[in-house]
C-alpha cells in the first residue's frame, strides 16, 4: 500500500453532504483517502464509484477499501470520461444523462506519483523524463523537451508553469539537445537552473518546481480534462447533489471558479427594482463564497497541502 496524506479530507467529503443511501463518484481515486471516508458514511444501499488511470492507485484501493468493497466500483478512466464512465457503471439516467448525488476532484498529483523516482515527475530524483500519469499514454516529457519547437516549449513554461524566464530556458534546452539528447530529471533540473538569473534563484523555492509543474500539466492534458470534466460534472448531478473540487496552483483554481460562476444565476434587473421580472435562471449555486483552504494543524502536518483551495457548489 502507497504512503498518501489525503489533504482537506474532512472539508471535501463534508462538503458533498453524503446521504447514505446515495451515488457518489471520487473522480481522482489516488491514495483512497477521500474515497474510503465518503464509503464510510455510505449504507449498504449507497454506492461509490471511483475513477483513476494509475494502476497503482486501484492496487492499493482494492486493499485500503476492502471493508467496503460491495459500495464500490472501480473503473480505470481519465476524468475527463466522466460521462462515459458513469454509464458503463449503469448509473441511473434522466433525459439520457447519468446521475449522481454528489462528485469528488482532488486534482493534485499524489505523494507516491511524485516520490516515486521513475515516474519522472520530481526534480528531486534522477531518473527518465516521464511524466505520464497513465503509463499507456503516448506523449512524455521526453518527447517535448527533446522534440518540440523552442517557441512551443517556451509557451508551455509560461502558460501552464507562469514562468518569468520560460524563452531562457527553453533556448537553454534547445542548445543543450544539440550536443545529446536530454534524457533524465536531473539534467533538465540543471538546465532550467542555468536558464534562471542567479538573483532569481535565490528565491521562492527550488528554480525548476514552476517548469516541471508546466511539463506535467501538459503532458497530461491536466487542465482541458479538468474543464471537460467539470462541465459533465455539472451536467450529472442530480438537483440538490453538490461537487467538490480541490485545485493545487492558480491555473486549476481560475478554471472551476470561472466554471462554477458560468452556471451561478445572475440576475440582470437594475437594482432599485423591489423583484426579479429578467427570468434568470441559474444551475449551480455555490456553497462557499470563498475556497476553503488547509488549517494551521494540516499545514503543520503536511506541507505540500500549502497551495490547496476547495470550492464547493450544489445543482439548483
Amino acid at each position: 500500500m502507497f504512503q498518501h496524506v489525503t489533504v482537506l479530507k474532512e472539508e471535501a467529503v463534508d462538503g458533498l453532504s453524503v446521504k447514505p443511501g446515495g451515488i457518489y463518484v471520487d473522480c481522482t481515486l489516488g491514495g483512497a483517502g477521500h474515497s474510503e471516508l465518503i464509503a464510510s458514511r455510505l449504507g449498504d444501499n449507497g454506492r461509490l464509484i471511483a475513477l483513476d488511470q494509475d494502476d497503482w492507485a486501484h492496487d492499493n484501493a482494492r486493499i485500503r477499501l476492502a471493508p467496503s468493497i460491495h459500495k464500490v466500483t472501480l473503473i480505470k478512466s481519465n476524468f475527463r470520461h466522466l460521462e462515459e464512465a458513469l454509464r458503463e457503471a449503469g448509473v441511473p439516467e434522466r433525459d439520457g444523462i447519468p446521475q449522481v448525488d454528489g462528485i469528488l476532484f482532488d486534482l493534485g498529483v499524489s505523494s507516491p506519483q511524485l516520490d516515486e523516482a521513475e515516474r519522472g515527475f520530481s526534480y528531486q530524483h534522477d531518473a527518465p523524463l516521464d511524466m505520464r500519469m497513465d503509463r499507456e499514454g503516448t506523449l512524455t516529457a521526453y518527447e517535448i523537451v527533446n522534440e518540440w519547437e523552442e517557441r512551443e516549449i517556451s509557451r508551455i513554461l509560461d502558460r501552464y508553469g507562469e514562468e518569468k524566464f520560460a524563452r531562457r530556458i527553453a533556448k537553454e534546452i534547445v542548445k543543450a539537445r544539440a550536443r545529446k539528447p536530454i534524457e533524465t530529471t536531473g539534467e533538465l533540473a540543471e538546465l532550467v537552473k542555468a536558464g534562471i538569473p542567479a538573483a532569481a534563484r535565490r528565491t521562492g523555492g527550488h528554480p525548476a518546481k514552476r517548469s516541471f509543474q508546466a511539463l506535467r500539466i501538459a503532458v497530461n492534458d491536466e487542465l482541458g480534462a479538468e474543464e471537460e470534466a467539470l462541465l459533465q460534472a455539472v451536467r450529472c448531478l442530480a438537483p440538490g447533489g453538490r461537487v467538490s473540487v480541490i485545485t493545487f496552483h492558480s491555473l486549476e483554481d481560475r478554471i472551476c471558479k470561472q466554471l462554477f460562476a458560468k452556471f451561478v444565476e445572475k440576475c440582470s434587473c437594475p437594482p432599485d427594482f423591489p423583484l426579479c421580472v429578467c427570468g434568470a435562471k441559474g444551475v449551480l449555486k455555490l456553497v462557499n463564497r470563498k475556497p476553503i483552504e488547509p488549517g494551521p494543524e494540516e499545514l503543520a502536518a503536511n506541507p505540500r497541502s500549502r497551495s490547496a483551495k476547495l470550492r464547493i457548489a450544489e445543482k439548483l
